[in-house]
């Protein structure tokens, strides 16, 4: 029996059993083939070209779209229930840890600036994730691929809104979360992952899920969602391992999804091997500068921390990365062209950070603070090669101009890199005492950059970062006539209660306070 789509002028089989008896239970893999596979149908009155004309511009050569293969099997009825069951789950204890004053038992509130920089620079990266898995499902031409994106897409829009559910709760009684999204759209540094998802969703579908589905997914994730989940635990925080853990199954299949299709671009034509090996070098670079903002959520950020961000690179970086690139060394695929000068960065990138936060934090919708005596031993120790050599001092300094009430804030600008977004603030690989700069004449513009990564990325694509808009040149547009405070209310950031130092702030006034009434009954 036969039936004709209404619209498609193509013929679909109505599915039975394998034994063929009408009616009869399917096993699971011909439950699979029939929801997803069978899905699908070849087009009469269109072209396949016409109908997906993104997959060859690329240069990727496809042969077999049944050839791609997902591990999970997942259908979509499945789906829905394994969902809907982490969403009950994850409400419920949410709802318990408003109820129960969860905002009382984070170990300490510098704490809250983590969870101010993830709200305005993780989550929206969570909902562009969406947008670009929902076009690329779209855009290939195979069902089994096309499947596995509309999972992904809604998983991420559902991160994104877990997310923002548990951490608005805090909004009640903090300062800093109320304007994330302005901030993501405006702030200097929220712009580094935006023009990271950005780049992705104006690239092609096999471009897209080499930088989200395998470079950040595969290679990076497990750098942000492990340490800072632990980190949450570590500290008090409910609400943040609850959304971490509701994802993290999620993540498990996305994953896979991105080292599946990675695999099958490979296995399906010889000439893919040299796109997808300039992929993986910008996109593994791309990452890394993103996941600088999580360098030093971890090291500066946690008052009870669990692990250094040379700690977590050791583990979710060169071990899991070495055992990846291994594996796929048999399809001809090397690591990416910045692995050296990326662990040279490693034991310098989140002091780096941090000290750049502190001069401009009057910049930024979060606190920063001087370490403690005990924060920078604890520095020291992890960073034994380091930190007492090159960033101890600088701290100590600032830390007399704070005491004599001089404290050093920078107001100038920042030479910013033309593509990853950030300060030039960087140093050349193996001299961490000359700042990394480089310039490049383009049609008769000049453009800077932070390292040799994002020159080798301008210098591949051009065309593309000539367009570039970095946020804070904007302060000379017209509109905003250079002016800090027009600047400020247009990003929404409240000047002297959003940003600046955390001592004397109202988040340490409140937490403070509301900490010792649980206590005492003063």
């Amino acid at each position: 029996m036969t039936t004709t789509a209404a619209n498609s002028g193509t013929t679909a089989k109505t599915p039975t059993a394998k034994s063929g008896a009408p009616g009869a239970k399917l096993n699971m893999k011909d439950r699979y083939r029939v929801m997803t596979r069978d899905l699908g149908w070849e087009p009469t009155y269109q072209s396949r070209e016409a109908i997906y004309p993104y997959v060859e511009y690329e240069g990727i050569k496809v042969h077999d779209w049944d050839a791609w293969e997902d591990p999970f099997r997942l259908t979509m009825d499945a789906y829905w229930k394994f969902q809907a069951e982490k969403e009950r789950k994850f409400y419920a204890i949410v709802d318990a840890h408003a109820q129960n004053n969860g905002h009382l038992h984070i170990t300490d509130g510098r704490y809250l600036s983590a969870l101010k920089i993830f709200l305005q620079a993780i989550s929206p990266g969570e909902y562009a994730a969406h947008r670009g898995f929902a076009r690329a499902g779209r855009e290939f031409a195979g069902v089994g691929t096309q499947v596995a994106c509309q999972m992904q897409a809604i998983d991420e829009i559902r991160h994104a809104q877990t997310q923002v559910h548990a951490l608005s709760n805090y909004n009640k009684f903090y300062d800093g979360f109320h304007a994330f999204a302005d901030a993501r759209d405006r702030m200097w540094y929220t712009s580094v992952p935006r023009s990271f998802f950005d780049d992705a969703m104006s690239a092609g579908p096999f471009e897209f899920m080499i930088a989200i589905g395998f470079s950040f997914e595969y290679v990076l994730t497990n750098l942000l969602f492990v340490p800072f989940m632990s980190g949450a635990a570590y500290n008090g925080d409910l609400a943040t391992v609850t959304f971490g853990f509701s994802a993290q199954s999620d993540e498990a299949r996305h994953m896979t999804l991105g080292l599946e299709c990675i695999k099958f671009m490979l296995e399906q034509d010889p000439d893919n091997l040299p796109i997808v090996q300039a992929w993986i070098d910008k996109w593994f670079w791309r990452g890394f500068r993103v996941l600088g903002l999580v360098s030093t959520m971890m090291d500066y950020m946690l008052p009870k921390r669990v692990m250094s961000w040379r700690e977590a690179w050791n583990i979710y970086g060169i071990e899991n990365g070495t055992a990846l690139f291994r594996d796929l060394a048999r399809y001809g695929i090397k690591p990416p062209k910045g692995w050296d000068d990326a662990e040279q960065a490693i034991d310098h990138m989140s002091h780096q950070f941090m000290l750049a936060f502190h001069q401009w934090n009057f910049g930024t919708s979060f606190h920063t603070w001087v370490p403690s005596d005990e924060d920078m031993d604890w520095l020291s120790e992890k960073y034994p090669t380091t930190f007492d050599r090159y960033y101890r001092p600088r701290w100590e300094h600032i830390k007399k101009l704070e005491a004599a009430g001089t404290p050093f804030k920078n107001v100038g600008l920042a030479q910013l890199c033309q593509t990853c977004q950030l300060p030039c603030v960087f140093t050349e690989p193996g001299d961490p005492t000359t700042l990394c700069h480089r310039e490049v004449e383009y049609k008769g513009e000049h453009y800077h950059f932070c390292s040799d990564g994002c020159q080798d990325v301008f210098d591949n694509e051009p065309e593309k970062f000539i367009q570039s808009w970095l946020p804070m040149p904007h302060l000379f547009q017209e509109d905003l006539a250079g002016s800090v405070p027009d600047w400020m209310q247009w990003v929404g950031l409240i000047n002297d209660t959003d940003n600046g130092e955390y001592v004397g702030s109202g988040d340490e006034q409140n937490f403070t306070a509301w900490r010792r009434q649980t206590t005492s009954n003063s």
